[in-house]
Protein backbone atom coordinates (compact mmCIF):
# COMPACT_ATOMS: atom_id res chain seq x y z
CA UNK A 1 0.00 0.00 0.00
CA UNK A 2 1.07 3.14 -0.67
CA UNK A 3 0.43 6.79 1.12
CA UNK A 4 -2.61 7.44 -0.38
CA UNK A 5 -4.30 4.03 -0.03
CA UNK A 6 -3.61 2.65 -3.26
CA UNK A 7 -1.69 -0.12 -4.12
CA UNK A 8 1.32 -0.28 -6.17
CA UNK A 9 -0.15 -2.02 -8.86
CA UNK A 10 -2.65 1.07 -9.42
CA UNK A 11 0.25 2.78 -11.48
CA UNK A 12 1.04 -0.22 -13.31
CA UNK A 13 -2.77 -0.45 -13.95
CA UNK A 14 -3.05 2.73 -15.33
CA UNK A 15 -0.03 3.04 -17.41
CA UNK A 16 2.14 5.45 -15.78
CA UNK A 17 5.53 4.87 -14.56
CA UNK A 18 5.85 4.14 -10.84
CA UNK A 19 5.66 7.40 -9.07
CA UNK A 20 3.98 9.65 -11.86
CA UNK A 21 1.67 10.36 -9.56
CA UNK A 22 4.11 12.49 -7.39
CA UNK A 23 5.09 14.53 -10.15
CA UNK A 24 1.38 15.97 -10.88
CA UNK A 25 2.05 19.28 -9.41
CA UNK A 26 2.32 21.82 -11.67
CA UNK A 27 5.82 23.08 -13.09
CA UNK A 28 5.74 27.10 -12.65
CA UNK A 29 7.15 29.07 -15.25
CA UNK A 30 6.51 32.64 -13.99
CA UNK A 31 3.77 34.13 -11.76
CA UNK A 32 1.03 33.58 -13.97
CA UNK A 33 2.00 30.46 -16.19
CA UNK A 34 2.09 26.66 -15.19
CA UNK A 35 2.58 23.30 -17.00
CA UNK A 36 0.46 20.78 -16.30
CA UNK A 37 3.35 17.76 -16.06
CA UNK A 38 0.56 15.25 -18.07
CA UNK A 39 1.34 17.84 -21.17
CA UNK A 40 5.18 16.52 -21.15
CA UNK A 41 5.86 13.31 -22.32
CA UNK A 42 9.42 11.31 -21.43
CA UNK A 43 10.84 8.27 -23.39
CA UNK A 44 14.48 6.98 -22.96
CA UNK A 45 16.67 5.65 -25.28
CA UNK A 46 20.07 4.58 -25.51
CA UNK A 47 22.37 7.28 -25.24
CA UNK A 48 26.01 7.65 -27.20
CA UNK A 49 29.38 9.25 -24.94
CA UNK A 50 30.79 8.46 -21.51
CA UNK A 51 29.41 5.90 -19.80
CA UNK A 52 31.84 2.47 -20.81
CA UNK A 53 29.68 -0.51 -20.99
CA UNK A 54 27.13 0.95 -18.89
CA UNK A 55 26.00 3.00 -21.72
CA UNK A 56 25.10 -0.01 -23.86
CA UNK A 57 23.05 -1.76 -22.03
CA UNK A 58 20.81 1.15 -20.57
CA UNK A 59 18.36 3.51 -21.80
CA UNK A 60 19.84 6.86 -20.34
CA UNK A 61 18.89 9.72 -22.81
CA UNK A 62 15.62 11.44 -22.46
CA UNK A 63 13.65 13.00 -25.28
CA UNK A 64 11.43 15.36 -23.76
CA UNK A 65 8.15 15.89 -25.44
CA UNK A 66 5.68 19.26 -25.26
CA UNK A 67 2.54 20.11 -27.70
CA UNK A 68 3.34 23.57 -27.95
CA UNK A 69 0.16 24.28 -30.42
CA UNK A 70 -2.79 22.11 -28.08
CA UNK A 71 -1.31 22.99 -24.62
CA UNK A 72 -4.22 25.36 -22.23
CA UNK A 73 -1.31 26.24 -20.50
CA UNK A 74 0.08 28.64 -22.59
CA UNK A 75 -0.92 32.06 -23.57
CA UNK A 76 -1.52 32.15 -27.66
CA UNK A 77 1.23 35.24 -27.34
CA UNK A 78 3.68 33.20 -25.15
CA UNK A 79 2.70 30.07 -28.03
CA UNK A 80 3.82 32.05 -30.88
CA UNK A 81 6.98 33.45 -29.77
CA UNK A 82 7.65 29.81 -28.02
CA UNK A 83 7.59 28.40 -31.47
CA UNK A 84 9.53 31.08 -33.46
CA UNK A 85 12.57 30.23 -30.47
CA UNK A 86 11.80 26.33 -30.80
CA UNK A 87 13.07 26.17 -34.32
CA UNK A 88 13.88 22.99 -36.12
CA UNK A 89 13.10 21.04 -32.17
CA UNK A 90 10.14 21.62 -33.22
CA UNK A 91 7.90 18.95 -35.76
CA UNK A 92 5.05 20.32 -38.33
CA UNK A 93 2.53 19.36 -35.35
CA UNK A 94 3.76 21.83 -33.30
CA UNK A 95 5.78 19.01 -31.10
CA UNK A 96 8.59 20.39 -28.72
CA UNK A 97 10.74 17.66 -29.25
CA UNK A 98 13.94 18.27 -26.54
CA UNK A 99 16.99 14.93 -25.62
CA UNK A 100 19.11 15.15 -23.22
CA UNK A 101 21.88 12.68 -22.98
CA UNK A 102 24.90 14.20 -21.47
CA UNK A 103 24.96 12.79 -17.99
CA UNK A 104 25.19 9.32 -16.88
CA UNK A 105 22.14 9.04 -14.88
CA UNK A 106 18.32 8.93 -16.72
CA UNK A 107 17.27 11.00 -13.72
CA UNK A 108 20.12 13.54 -14.43
CA UNK A 109 19.20 13.57 -18.14
CA UNK A 110 15.26 14.01 -17.24
CA UNK A 111 15.87 17.06 -14.81
CA UNK A 112 18.34 18.54 -17.86
CA UNK A 113 15.37 17.72 -20.43
CA UNK A 114 13.00 19.43 -17.98
CA UNK A 115 15.36 22.50 -17.11
CA UNK A 116 15.28 22.71 -20.83
CA UNK A 117 11.88 23.47 -21.28
CA UNK A 118 11.69 26.04 -18.35
CA UNK A 119 13.92 27.46 -19.49
CA UNK A 120 12.86 28.19 -23.12
CA UNK A 121 9.24 28.83 -22.35
CA UNK A 122 10.61 31.59 -19.68
CA UNK A 123 12.35 33.23 -22.68
CA UNK A 124 9.37 32.96 -24.78
CA UNK A 125 7.09 34.64 -21.91
CA UNK A 126 9.43 37.47 -21.42
CA UNK A 127 7.95 40.21 -23.91
CA UNK A 128 9.92 41.40 -26.55
CA UNK A 129 11.28 45.11 -25.86
CA UNK A 130 9.93 47.53 -28.08
CA UNK A 131 12.26 49.56 -30.72
CA UNK A 132 12.06 52.76 -29.42
CA UNK A 133 12.68 54.91 -32.93
CA UNK A 134 15.26 57.93 -33.22
CA UNK A 135 16.25 60.09 -35.19
CA UNK A 136 19.89 60.27 -36.68
CA UNK A 137 22.39 63.11 -35.27
CA UNK A 138 23.00 65.98 -37.47
CA UNK A 139 26.92 65.02 -36.88
CA UNK A 140 26.17 61.60 -37.65
CA UNK A 141 24.50 62.64 -40.78
CA UNK A 142 27.05 64.95 -41.66
CA UNK A 143 29.45 62.25 -41.54
CA UNK A 144 27.04 60.11 -43.86
CA UNK A 145 26.80 62.92 -46.69
CA UNK A 146 31.22 63.25 -46.31
CA UNK A 147 31.74 59.44 -46.56
CA UNK A 148 29.25 59.89 -49.73
CA UNK A 149 31.33 62.62 -51.36
CA UNK A 150 34.43 60.90 -50.79
CA UNK A 151 32.99 57.99 -52.26
CA UNK A 152 31.56 59.72 -55.21
CA UNK A 153 35.04 61.77 -55.66
CA UNK A 154 36.76 58.22 -55.82
CA UNK A 155 34.68 56.62 -58.58
CA UNK A 156 34.61 60.00 -60.50
CA UNK A 157 38.93 59.70 -60.58
CA UNK A 158 38.45 56.33 -62.09
CA UNK A 159 36.47 57.91 -65.42
CA UNK A 160 38.03 57.95 -68.23
CA UNK A 161 39.27 62.42 -68.78
CA UNK A 162 36.24 64.17 -70.93
CA UNK A 163 37.00 64.63 -74.46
Amino acid sequence: MTDDGSSADDDAASGQPAGARHRAAPIRITATIALDPREIEESFVRAGGPGGQHVNTTSTAVQLRFDVRRSPSLPDDVRGRLERLAGSRLTRDGVLVLQAQGQRSQLRNREEALARLVALVRAAARPPTPRKATRPTRASKRRRLDSKKKHGALKALRRPPPD
